[in-house]
C-alpha cells in the first residue's frame, strides 16, 4: 500500500503493527503464524495486540489532523500497563527507556514511542486519510502536512473524488 519508507528507529515497530491490517480487504497478518513470530506475540496475545494496534491507528489520524476511525481505548491507558525502566550504559553513561521485559508487545511499543517523543519524531507517524485505507505511514514532508500513505495510490483516488464531485 504505502511506497514510502519506513518510519525511523523504534517508530518502524508501531508503523508495522498498524500495518498489519488492510482495511481494504480484511486480511491481518497477525492471524498467521508469521505474522505474529514478526513481532513475538503467541496466539493468545493477539487480542491484545488488535486493541494496542487500533488505538496506535486512530492517534496516528490524529498526528495527520483526521477523526478517529472508531471507538478505541485510549492509547494512554494501555501504554500505562506497559513498565518501562531506565537502562544506563555504565561504560558511557547514555541513558535510555526501555521494557522491563523485552517480550510483551506494549512495552516495546512505549518504549518506541518515549524515544520517538525524545527525538521529536512522534508527531511525524500518521494515518492515510483514505477510510478504506489508514495505512499507517512516516511524514517526512518538509512542512509535514503529509495526509495520504501514497500521493500515486490514495492522493491520487481522494484527487480524482474531488475532481469529479465539482
Amino acid at each position: 500500500m504505502n511506497d514510502r519508507a519506513p518510519a525511523p528507529d523504534g517508530l518502524a515497530l508501531v508503523e508495522a503493527l498498524v500495518n498489519t491490517v488492510d482495511l481494504a480487504t480484511g486480511a491481518d497478518t497477525l492471524d498467521t503464524a508469521e505474522g505474529r513470530a514478526a513481532f513475538g506475540l503467541r496466539e493468545e496475545e493477539v487480542p491484545e495486540a488488535r486493541e494496542l494496534r487500533e488505538s496506535l491507528r486512530a492517534v496516528c489520524l490524529a498526528h495527520a489532523g483526521h477523526p478517529p476511525h472508531r471507538a478505541v481505548t485510549p492509547l494512554g491507558a494501555l501504554l500505562a500497563r506497559a513498565p518501562l525502566l531506565v537502562a544506563v550504559d555504565e561504560s558511557d553513561g547514555s541513558a535510555a527507556l526501555a521494557p522491563v521485559d523485552a517480550a510483551p508487545l506494549p512495552s516495546r511499543v512505549a518504549a518506541a514511542v518515549a524515544e520517538a517523543l525524545t527525538a521529536g519524531t512522534w508527531l511525524r507517524l500518521k494515518a492515510c486519510e483514505l477510510p478504506t485505507c489508514h495505512w499507517a505511514y512516516y511524514d517526512r514532508s518538509p512542512a509535514g502536512r503529509g495526509r495520504w500513505c501514497s500521493m500515486a495510490v490514495c492522493g491520487a483516488r481522494a484527487k480524482m473524488r474531488r475532481y469529479r464531485a465539482k
